[in-house]
């Protein structure tokens, strides 16, 4: 089911980014007291209550020409479009200013939800200067201090009144999979030749995601699929056009709907780094991945270029080198008729389940191998393994000291799970915690 989006927006030098990491709960954005630091859209998941949401980080939206004013807007009224609800930013030692009273002009025009914060609010004296701003025309105004973290908690109750109630439930009975990439590697030209290749359509209907087309469609062996078309973009000026961060918001919309996510790569264009960008969503988010090398055709090839290209894919991934690697063309057709049957498979892996004697074993013998290390005269001792969940497969590994796990062996752990087991496709996440 796809998550909530939250927009943060206000003009320069209100303290979004610091507002938006003390939502996140992390320092993502960067923070900085120049005017316009935040140029680009920065995302995020966050989670109140038990409600997860997407968070993102905008620029400051401004009138004054200034370098990078007229992108920064064009990000900003992006991030506006595509929001569930938007956080209004403003700073209560400035007061209402000329470029609040611009901003709030343009979310009129967005009819969206929008939750006014008044940011620096750090202590009890400056909580007078609030109700100023009032006269912006929203509810009720939020201090709050972004630094301190006051009032955040009443900020977050306010946001998530917003949300979305009417999301229908996604089917479960279909394995759900998402194309995902930067803009003109090829996805809608590889949607097209997916379904020509596998012609039992069932239907096309409208998706939870805004304006993304979910296609329901039958393989030849009979299983069926959900696909999650993010291709589609809707054209709304050169803003969408020309922001080719717009497709990492659509891709996280597309991400949290799937079971699978195929990152397509363009042959031509090789790697680029927004690419990492993309596929690092998926990955943290936990989602099988099949990485696809679209346009393999158009390539002046010899009997070492596709080594080669993967090699560059493996040294470029290095966090996804459990994920397969497919060479296409949408064009011809090559090897598109492997793509049902290796989302099949990483499906399954997704929710493989290892029964705790079979997982115990093989760790046993994976220490006999590999000693586990010590520290000041202290060794790690790991007294039990067992699968908590699936999706991706998660496993607690119980031990007398979590600080003595250090992460190389944590990833030798990984590797012998790998091996003894088929985990192809999908992450790995390993829980260390302290036997009580």
């Amino acid at each position: 089911m796809a998550k909530p989006v939250v927009a943060i927006v206000g003009r320069p030098n209100v303290g979004k980014s610091t507002v938006f990491n003390r939502i996140a709960g992390q320092r993502v954005s960067i923070v900085d007291d120049a005017p316009g630091v935040t140029r680009d859209r920065i995302y995020t998941s966050a989670e109140w209550l038990g409600h997860e949401f997407n968070l993102i980080d905008t620029g400051g939206i401004d009138i004054e020409d200034q370098p990078f004013v007229e992108q920064i807007k064009e990000q900003a009224e992006i991030a506006i479009a595509e929001a569930d609800v938007i956080v209004f930013v403003t700073s209560v030692r400035e007061g209402v200013t000329d470029a609040d009273e611009n901003v709030a002009r343009i979310l009129y025009r967005s009819d969206k939800p929008v939750v006014l914060a008044v940011n620096k609010v750090d202590n009890q004296e400056l909580r007078q200067d609030i109700y100023d701003y009032y006269a912006l025309g929203f509810d009720e105004p939020i201090g709050v201090s972004g630094v301190h973290g006051i009032g955040v908690g009443d900020l977050l109750d306010a946001i998530i009144k917003h949300f979305p109630t009417d999301i229908e439930p996604e089917d479960e009975s279909r394995i759900r999979f998402s194309l995902i990439g930067r803009p003109n590697v090829g996805k809608s030209s590889l949607v097209n030749a997916i379904l020509g290749e596998n012609r039992v359509i069932v239907s096309s209907v409208a998706g939870t995601t805004r304006d993304a087309i979910d296609t329901r469609f039958a393989a030849a062996n009979g299983t069926e699929f959900n696909m999650i078309d993010t291709a589609g973009l809707r054209k709304r000026g050169k803003a969408y056009e020309n922001a080719e961060k717009y497709s990492v918001l659509r891709a996280m919309s597309a991400i949290d709907r799937s079971d699978v996510v195929l990152v397509i790569l363009n042959a031509e264009e090789g790697i680029r780094e927004q690419d990492k960008k993309i596929a690092g969503y998926a990955h943290e988010a936990g989602r099988g991945i099949i990485i696809v090398v679209n346009k393999w055709d158009t390539l002046k090839k010899d009997n070492h270029s596709l080594n080669n290209f993967e090699q560059a894919i493996r040294a470029n991934f290095a966090y996804l080198d459990y994920a397969p690697i497919v060479f296409v063309s949408a064009k011809t057709k090559q090897r598109l008729s492997q793509l049902p049957a290796m989302i099949e498979k990483v499906s399954a892996n997704q929710s493989r389940r290892i029964p705790s004697a079979t997982l115990n074993d093989v760790l046993l013998d994976a220490i006999a191998t590999n000693p586990t290390p010590s520290s000041n005269g202290k060794r790690l001792r790991i007294y039990y393994t067992t699968q908590v969940a699936v999706k991706p497969p998660t496993f607690i590994v119980f031990v007398n000291d979590p600080d003595l796990m250090h992460f190389s062996y944590e990833r030798f752990l990984e590797n012998q799970l790998r091996n003894a087991f088929e985990f192809s496709g999908t992450p790995i996440h390993i829980i260390v915690r302290r036997r009580k």
